[in-house]
């Protein structure tokens, strides 16, 4: 049963083919520059990886080159003929409080998932660009739309409603939606199957350019960092996270127009903000090691909102059964790791330092600790392309 897991970014198309099973794919890459000045195409199959430039104006040139790839490039190439491909997978961000899980697209879901793009401006007009592309590409296959905030639906009203007038939330949608649910649901499972526990009590912490929290308790999400919009929360790459809201009213009063501000917060804050070197945190890290001191606050800041959060976190969840780390940072830095959970030994959190410098995923806890922190490298496309398995299954039975 080939599957295409296709992720539609602001300017990229991430993708995965998967055959047999849902866990290791045949082939996958990325296509990067969508519409810039020299758009480029790494695909991998197998052992064999290819490198292009591409002319990619649009989201429908991105899924056509990545189908004449996915028949093409390799020797053999992954699949034969694109119309054996009998389901494709798409990330889609925010599906606000209409969709608690993952669908069957149909017109009336892209409908609904167009009118939720005033919330997810950056994200969702480019996910239903790769929908369409492949509905007209790929005609044969079901579509399934696999929603970022669907995870987070069970979280109860004193976890989702902001303390703001009623009618914010009933005419303007004001409330926290959260977001990587599909990376958290993920964590989740997968750290119930290594704690074998069927409904664990978890802490997943998602660090990477974009990072959030998520309290888990009997299995289901009950609280998370992000918000209304993917702002809100931990410092990431270039978001700032937490700010008082006055921040905006003082700024506007202070002569910035509102435009200046947005970009400050989500595309100038965050670790480059307070580095002032870069929002890559490897670069960061690099620099605070060298003894940089805006890179060693930018470092140290990103620890102690994670650290804010896990606490907070802790107590929902108690008795907490795991902490798990994934994301590019919480996977590979085993220095942040041991910032954030450095003196927290009191709440049974005790790391071991050898297997934290180690890698894969694996147990870091010490034996004496009471509560067991893990890392495991979340895989977002495997869980889109088993529901999306699951759903073309239901609809051809």
């Amino acid at each position: 049963m080939p599957v295409l897991v296709i992720n539609c970014g602001s300017s990229s198309i991430k993708y995965k083919l998967y055959g047999r099973t849902m866990e290791d794919p045949l082939a996958g890459g990325i296509i990067e520059g969508i519409g810039g000045e020299r758009p480029r195409h790494l695909h991998a199959a197998g052992d064999q990886e290819f490198e292009a430039e591409i002319e990619v104006g649009d989201y429908r040139q991105g899924v056509a080159a990545i189908v004449k790839a996915l028949a093409g490039w390799g020797s053999p190439p992954p699949i034969g003929d694109p119309a054996e491909i009998v389901g494709v997978g798409h990330r889609v961000v925010h599906g606000g409080d209409r969709f608690s899980e993952s669908v069957v697209i149909d017109r009336s879901v892209i409908a609904e998932v167009e009118s939720l793009s005033t919330l997810a401006p950056l994200h969702n007009p480019a996910n239903l660009a790769g929908v369409r592309a492949a509905r007209e590409l790929l005609p044969r296959a079901v579509g399934v739309a696999v929603f970022d905030t669907a995870f987070f639906s069970t979280l109860p009203p004193h976890a989702y409603r902001y303390a703001v007038p009623e009618r914010w939330w009933r005419d303007f949608g004001v409330r926290r939606y959260g977001f990587h649910g599909i990376s958290h649901r993920y964590l989740t499972e997968r750290a119930a199957r290594l704690l074998e526990h069927p409904r664990p009590n978890l802490v997943t912490l998602h660090l990477g350019a974009g990072a959030s929290a998520c309290a888990i308790r009997e299995g289901k999400a009950v609280d998370t960092s992000m918000g209304m919009t993917p702002l809100e929360g931990l410092v990431m790459g270039t978001r700032s996270g937490d700010v008082d809201p006055a921040v905006v009213f003082h700024l506007m009063e202070a002569g910035l127009p509102a435009s200046e501000i947005r970009r400050g917060l989500q595309r100038e804050g965050g670790l480059l903000g307070l580095s002032g070197i870069s929002p890559d945190f490897r670069r960061v890290a690099d620099h605070a090691r060298a003894g940089d001191p805006s890179a060693a606050l930018a470092v140290e800041t990103f620890a102690h909102r994670v650290r804010r959060y896990l606490g907070a976190f802790l107590v929902q969840v108690a008795p907490c059964d795991g902490v798990v780390f994934s994301g590019g940072i919480g996977e590979n830095s085993h220095e942040v790791r041991h910032l954030i959970l450095s003196g927290l030994e009191t709440l049974g959190l005790v790391v071991d330092p050898a297997r934290n410098r180690a890698e894969g995923e694996r147990r870091i806890s010490a034996e004496v600790s009471s509560v067991d922190i893990l890392v495991i490298p979340t895989d977002e496309e495997s869980l889109i392309a088993r529901d999306t398995a699951r759903l073309v299954n239901e609809r051809m039975s």
